[in-house]
């Protein structure tokens, strides 16, 4: 399989992940949604919106629209309808942009706005890898977190084997 088939796949695995974590997230009242919890962040609700900030600013990047870390300004919090609707606005663009990919442009360098660091430079290929791992990461302590409700974790490794694949997978392949 080639790198861009692998990316490709990789940013339709990140979108069902997110829809299926979200829609768990979802039968949460707003109580449970905001409650402290253990993780890198201290509930679900922040988790879940750092994970949107992220995708936001790595897309803006990668598509070089040059709005940077001022994406992080305009996100309050909210509920997890409204950041499950903001999730899949900025999956289904990140979808399109690695489907618009050529071999060529996998190595072609992007700025990467670091804030008091300055403006770095980052290949595309690498920073997609790093943006679907920043998602599995904080999935996780997404997923984690939900385990310790009154709604169960989905599964959310049912993706890529075609024998043990979701159903709800099917639409994305």
């Amino acid at each position: 399989m080639e790198a861009i088939e692998q990316l490709r796949l990789q940013a339709r695995n990140n979108a069902w992940a997110n829809q299926r974590l979200y829609d768990a997230c979802c039968q949460l009242s707003q109580i449970e949604f905001e409650a402290g919890r253990s993780g890198f962040f201290p509930s679900i609700r922040e988790t879940l919106q750092h994970i949107l900030a992220v995708d936001r600013y790595y897309l803006d990047a990668l598509k070089e629209e040059g709005r940077g870390l001022s994406l992080y300004d305009d996100l309050l919090p909210r509920t997890a309808a409204e950041l499950q609707a903001m999730q899949s606005d900025v999956d289904a663009a990140l979808i399109t942009f690695c489907d618009a990919l050529l071999t060529d442009d996998l190595t072609k360098s992007v700025d990467q706005d670091r804030g008091e660091k300055g403006v770095r430079r980052e290949r595309i290929d690498r920073t997609l890898l790093h943006l679907f791992q920043h998602q599995i990461h904080h999935r996780g302590q997404a997923h984690a977190m939900l385990s310790r409700t009154s709604v169960a974790p989905p599964q959310l490794d049912e993706f890529f084997l075609e024998f043990d694949r979701h159903d709800a997978a099917q639409k994305l392949q």
